[in-house]
This record gives C-alpha cells, structure tokens and sequence, in this order.
C-alpha cells in the first residue's frame, strides 16, 4: 500500500499472511522512486499475539527506525477500518503503542513518554539535553529515535538541505539523528521544517513533530498542547502524563503488488 501523513510517504507491506522477508536491501530498491515504488519510510505490518499488529520501519537508505508516527497513524487508520475497532494496541521498537480514532477522519496515536536523559537518546557524551555545545543551541529529545531541534527566527531561511545533512551526522549523535528547526507563530503555534535521518528533508515527521513540541514546551516557549505546521500541513501535539500524542490526517493512496520480476533481481 501507498499511504501518507502530510506528505510524509510510505510504502506499507502487509506480512501478516506471509510475504519475502523485509531486507535493507529490499528497502532500499522500493524506496527508488525512479526503479521502485519511493517512499520516505517503509513500513511492515506483522501479526502479533497479543497487539493487534507488529510494526517493522526502515528509511529509505535501508536502515531500520524504532520509531515513525505518522506511519502508526497511516496503519492505525487502515486497521481500524479493516477491524471496525475505534482503538488499537500496535507493537513498535519504541513499544506498545496506542491508537485511535480522533473523529473528524483524523487518527491519534500515543507515542510513549520521551526520552530526555543524554544516554537514553543516546549522546555520544554526558551532556545538558536542553541546551547541547552545537551551534545554535538545540534541544536533544528521545522519541524512539533521536531528535536534535533548533528554535530560529524563521524556519523558512534557513538551509535545510545543507545544515540537516551536516546535523545528522554530528558526533555527538552516534546513532545520527533527526533535525529539526522551528519558530514561533503565536502562542503554542510553531512552523517547523524537517530533516530526517537516513532520508533527507520531508514534507512531515510524527516523531519530529513530538519531539519539537516536547522541547519547546521544555524551554518555555509553548504549552505542552501544540499545534505545529509542517511544509505538509498541520499535526496537533499533546504531551500528557501517559505520553506525547499526536492528532493528524492520514491518506491511504493505492494498492500495489511488487513483481516477481522485481523481487528477483534485488
């Protein structure tokens, strides 16, 4: 399946009733939007025996991620219409996550409490998770995956491309991280732009939509109910005591079969 959280794009394979294994390899191949299907993450759903599903993320370079919450939302939506259930317990690297219908044709997911000590993150160091020693003065927060989130005077001037690369890859992230920059519209409003790790920039990132409003609300610059604009649209973040929960749309695009043909000459 082809589906996608504001522009934030997945492939989605259902192995719940078999299937090739998922490799990086395979990963990879789908994600080539010139040769394969593109996506900014895949996702694979899996049975499980006690959540209502298992979820598997890779990036398009082939890497795994414990974490995609718009993808939880694409599927949360896609198995609440197969079931007819209006909740859902899926089971991720991040753990077991809840999921729901928010009414108004918009999904909600619980993406568990973050992670705000250097080594859960991890850092590669002992270091202040509010204010890290990189230029501009970012936030570290855990979602599952690591986030590195920059507050500016504006998101739109800056160069993503060429300062997301490098932020990726800083040594202070010895897993790479997600990079965020941010600004404030208005109270507890923010636009934000995404760079994410192991794909490059995105029109949305759940985890990073999280994150930011986690390490905004953290520096005083919002409450912890968030709404944030994406270059894909716009995501409600709510950080309560049982967790960090996002509100947004989903869209389920077309369904697909992979060739034997394909398949083969991976």
């Amino acid at each position: 399946m082809k589906m996608h959280g504001l522009g934030n794009d997945f492939v989605v394979l259902d192995r719940r009733n078999g299937g090739p294994a998922v490799t990086a390899a395979l990963a990879r191949a789908v994600g080539d939007r010139h040769r394969g299907v593109g996506f900014d993450q895949l996702a694979v759903i899996e049975s499980h025996d006690t959540a209502d599903a298992r979820l598997v993320f890779f990036n398009a370079d082939g890497s795994l991620s414990s974490a995609c919450g718009n993808a939880t939302r694409c599927i949360a939506r896609f198995l609440m219409e197969e079931t007819g259930k209006s909740s859902l317990q899926l089971v991720t690297e991040r753990g077991t996550l809840l999921a729901g219908d928010a009414g108004g044709g918009l999904t909600r997911v619980n993406m568990g409490a973050p992670l705000l000590d250097w080594a859960e993150i991890p850092l590669a160091e002992a270091t202040d998770t509010l204010h890290l020693p990189i230029e501009g003065d970012p936030v570290a927060t855990g979602m599952g995956n690591p986030h590195c989130s920059f507050f500016v005077d504006d998101a739109e001037a800056v160069d993503l491309a060429a300062r997301g690369r490098e932020i990726e890859h800083h040594p202070l992230f010895p897993e790479r991280t997600n990079v965020q920059f941010a600004h404030v519209i208005g109270p507890d409003h923010l636009r934000m732009r995404v760079w994410e790790r192991g794909t490059g920039i995105t029109l949305a990132s759940g985890s990073s939509s999280c994150a930011v409003a986690v390490a905004a609300a953290r520096r005083g610059l919002t409450g912890r109910r968030v709404t944030l604009d994406l270059d894909g649209g716009r995501i409600e973040i709510d950080w309560r005591e049982d967790g960090v929960w996002m509100t947004g749309p989903t869209a389920h695009v077309f369904d697909g079969v992979l060739t034997s043909d394909f398949l083969e000459s991976l």
